[in-house]
This record gives C-alpha cells, structure tokens and sequence, in this order.
C-alpha cells in the first residue's frame, strides 16, 4: 500500500485546542492509541465547528457527515501529554470538502499527527446529500475550492 503524504499550507488553520491524553487512551505499546486519536480528531473537529458556529445537525436535518478519514503519525504521545490540535478547512466543492487537522505536542514542539477528514452536507431526512450552504463556506475564504 502506498504511504500516505499529507502537506497542509498554515495559512489554512483557522482553529486551535488542547486536548490532554488520558490514560484510558493508551495501548498496550504505552502510546496513544489509533482509536483514541480518531476519537480526540473528532472532538476536535466538535470544538471547530462549534465555535464557527456551524450546527453539526440543524433543526431542519441538515448536517454534516463524515465521509472519511486519513491520519499519518510522526511521533508518539504519551499518557498526560498536552496535545495542540489547529484545525482547518481545504479543497470546498459544491457539497463539502475537507477539515485538516495539525497535531503538535507544545511541551517539545514535536509534530504528533496530521490528519484529514472529508465531509459532506447531508439531508437526514431525505437521506442525501445536499449542497453546501453559502454561510458555510463565507466563513473559510482560505479555504481553496476545487
């Protein structure tokens, strides 16, 4: 399988938070776990979209779904290391794009992770896919449209 490359320009990172590794997130290995990770991107991914003022699901069923998930791993994180996650959006298209995540560790500057997740906007009810709203992507004009 080819490796994963992930390059992501800073301008691109709007967003920032810390989350703490937990000791409930390690591995048998006495690093972070992948399925703690995932889990921390997705809070992460919470946080953002919260604080842009984006309903994850609005009264009406529309929301965002996840549509995937790549993630590179540079180092290890250990239990009660504070991770820095920057958060941002790239590559808008009609109905979504994607939300880029930088995962640092402050205390020795070490890049712990890089990660991409897709998205769509997406009728609950309807069960579809639809496009994007215009107020979404007013928030991001950083963000390159394909």
């Amino acid at each position: 399988m080819a490796r994963l490359d992930l390059h992501f320009a800073d301008e691109l990172f709007c967003y920032q938070t810390h989350l703490t590794v937990r000791i409930t997130d390690i591995n048998a290995a006495n690093h972070l776990a992948n399925d703690s990770m995932i889990s921390m991107i997705s809070e992460a991914r919470a946080r953002f979209l919260f604080e842009m003022g984006v309903e994850e699901t609005r009264e009406d069923g529309i929301g965002i779904i996840v549509t995937d998930l790549a993630t590179t791993y540079k180092a290890e994180a250990h239990a009660r290391d504070q991770l820095l996650f920057q958060v941002g959006v790239m590559d808008l298209n009609k109905y979504g794009g994607d939300i880029i995540f930088r995962i640092t560790r402050p205390a020795d500057g070490r890049l712990i992770a890089l990660a991409k997740s897709g998205f769509v906007f997406f009728d609950y009810r309807a069960s579809q896919v639809v496009a994007m709203a215009e107020s979404f992507s007013a928030k991001f004009p950083q963000a390159n449209w394909l």
